[in-house]
C-alpha cells in the first residue's frame, strides 16, 4: 500500500489578508514539492456527518463559527485568526480530509496519510478560535476514531514549535487520548509546562528553550518516545507543524528540514508494534515557504518508507 496525500482546492480560498503568515501559498508550496515524490496516492476530503464536530467543540461555538463567515472581505475571530467567504468550505474540507485519511487507513485503501490542509487546528479549544485555528482537526480525528472505530488508546504527537493548547484543552479529561507536545517555552500561547499532565496523566509536555538545536531536540524526543511506548497507542496522529525549522520567521528553534524525516522515522519505529502502522498526519504550522515544503517532503518520505 502507498501513502496518501489528502488536500482540497478550497484551502487556497481561505484568505487571511496581505502579509498574514498563514497564507494560501503554504499548501501550494507543499503539494508542488510532493509532486516530485512519485509513490503517492492523491485524494480529496470526504463529506461527513457534522455531528462529529460536537465531540471536539461546543455546539454554541460551532454555531457561532458557522454564522461568522463574511459574504465579502475578511473578519477576525480573534486577534490573529481571520476568515473570509472561502473559509467556510476550507474549514469543513480540512476536517473532511482527516476523515478521509482515517477511513482510507481503516479500509486499507492506503498505508498512511498526510493531510495538507488549512486552516490549521491545534490552537482551537473546545469553545474558542485562536492562533490561526478554527476547528481542531486532530481532535475531531481522535473523536472519530473513538466513535466510529471504538479505539481506546489514541496518541496525538505535536512537534509544532507552538504548544497545542486547544488539543490539550479538549482532551485534558479523556483517558483514551494521550497528547504529547514538544514546543518552545515560554512562548505563544503561554501553555505547555511540564506540570500540565491531564486528569488521567494523559498530557505529556516537553517544553524547550529558544535556540533548541537538532541534538537537544532529539534528546527531548527520546522522552516522548518512552511515553509513547508506555502508552502503547493503537492509532497515531501527527499534529504536524514544521515551524521548528531554523528558517521559520515565527519561532526560535534551529531544526533542519531533514530533521523532520528523522523525527517521523523514530516515532514510527517506536510505535509500529502497537499501531500496526495505522497513522495519519495533519498539517499545523510552518511559515517559511521553502522550509515548509522541504520539511513536509522529508516527513512524507518517512511515512512512505515506513515498513510494518
Amino acid at each position: 500500500m502507498k501513502t496518501a496525500i489528502i488536500s482540497s482546492d478550497t484551502s487556497i480560498n481561505h484568505l487571511t489578508g496581505d502579509g498574514h503568515p498563514e497564507q494560501p501559498k503554504r499548501v501550494v508550496a507543499i503539494t508542488e514539492k510532493l509532486k516530485k515524490q512519485k509513490n503517492l496516492i492523491w485524494d480529496k476530503p470526504s463529506n461527513f456527518n457534522h455531528n462529529i464536530l460536537k465531540k471536539a467543540h461546543g455546539e454554541n461555538y460551532i454555531n457561532m463559527v458557522q454564522k461568522s463567515f463574511p459574504s465579502e472581505g475578511i473578519k477576525f475571530l480573534d486577534g490573529d485568526t481571520i476568515i473570509s467567504p472561502g473559509s467556510k468550505d476550507a474549514t469543513i474540507d480540512a476536517v473532511g480530509s482527516v476523515i478521509k485519511a482515517i477511513d482510507g487507513v481503516e479500509k486499507k485503501k492506503f498505508k498512511n496519510a498526510f493531510c495538507a490542509v488549512r486552516p490549521p487546528g491545534h490552537h482551537a479549544e473546545k469553545n474558542k478560535a485562536m492562533g490561526f485555528c478554527i476547528y481542531n482537526n486532530c481532535a475531531v480525528a481522535a473523536h472519530y476514531l473513538i466513535e466510529k472505530f471504538n479505539y481506546k488508546r489514541i496518541a496525538i504527537f505535536d512537534p509544532d514549535v507552538h504548544h497545542g493548547n486547544g488539543t490539550q484543552d479538549i482532551f485534558y479529561d479523556n483517558k483514551n487520548v494521550l497528547y504529547l507536545s514538544t514546543h518552545q517555552y515560554p512562548f505563544y500561547p503561554g501553555t505547555g509546562s511540564d506540570k500540565e499532565k491531564g486528569n488521567h496523566n494523559n498530557i505529556f509536555n516537553v517544553p524547550l528553550p529558544a535556540g533548541t538545536n537538532t541534538e537537544k531536540y532529539m534528546n527531548a524526543l527520546d522522552k516522548v518516545l518512552d511515553k509513547l511506548v508506555e502508552f502503547k497507542p493503537e492509532f497515531l496522529i501527527f499534529s504536524m507543524g514544521f515551524d521548528a525549522n531554523i528558517a521559520d520567521p515565527l519561532a526560535q528553534f534551529e531544526l533542519k528540514s531533514e530533521d523532520f524525516y528523522e523525527i517521523t522515522r523514530r516515532t514510527l519505529k517506536a510505535t509500529n508494534e502497537f499501531t500496526k502502522g495505522k497513522v495519519i498526519s495533519v498539517l499545523e504550522g510552518g511559515y517559511d515557504l521553502n522550509a515548509l515544503a522541504e520539511s513536509a517532503f522529508n516527513h512524507v518520505n518517512a511515512l512512505v518508507e515506513n515498513k510494518i
